[in-house]
């Protein structure tokens, strides 16, 4: 019961923000959808809602925002780049990484963070070894651990902290 009512106030509180400026009809749709999702998804949300009540958990939260907006201009960019100068040169192709994030929900973060960021797609995630293995536009490095400090390890220690 209490993943639903989380996830109803953070559905409502998202739908505010999407809405803005809100009005008395947008306020209700967004109650009325917001309880709809809360009821039938409730119980995919998070197995420990415990997690979501301390305050500092919501503070790294709001910094990842940050950091993750901040890593998706930066790749914006350089894709953009990479579009307008064709001779540019590309060294795609799929490296391996390491994570230590054991938490289902952590993994998944990381995982759309880098699939979300321009220029990188995650294309498999091994929780048992704790190997990503990651497309790269533009591979600098085949080293995993030099691999890992540049593309992963900007997102976990956050995420560690909000999840773990």
């Amino acid at each position: 019961m209490r993943s639903k009512i989380i996830l109803f106030v953070l559905g409502f509180l998202v739908w505010c923000l999407l809405s803005w400026p809100t009005d008395g009809q947008h306020v209700l749709v967004g109650i009325v959808v917001s309880g709809l999702v809360a009821y039938f998804t409730g119980d995919l949300f998070t197995r420990r809602p415990h997690l979501f009540k301390h305050v500092t958990r919501y503070l790294w939260f709001f910094y990842y925002l940050l950091v993750f907006g901040w890593e998706c201009f930066k790749a914006n960019i350089d894709v953009a780049i990479r579009v307008i100068h064709p001779y540019k040169p590309l060294n795609p192709g799929i490296i391996k990484a390491t994570t230590s994030l054991k938490n289902d929900i952590a993994l998944t973060f990381l995982a759309n963070s880098i699939t979300l960021t321009p220029g990188t797609l995650t294309v498999d995630v091994d929780k048992a070894g704790g190997f990503l293995y990651v497309h790269w536009i533009d591979v600098k490095t085949k080293d995993t651990e030099k691999a890992t400090k540049i593309i992963v390890e900007r997102f976990e220690k956050i995420l560690r902290k909000i999840f773990e």
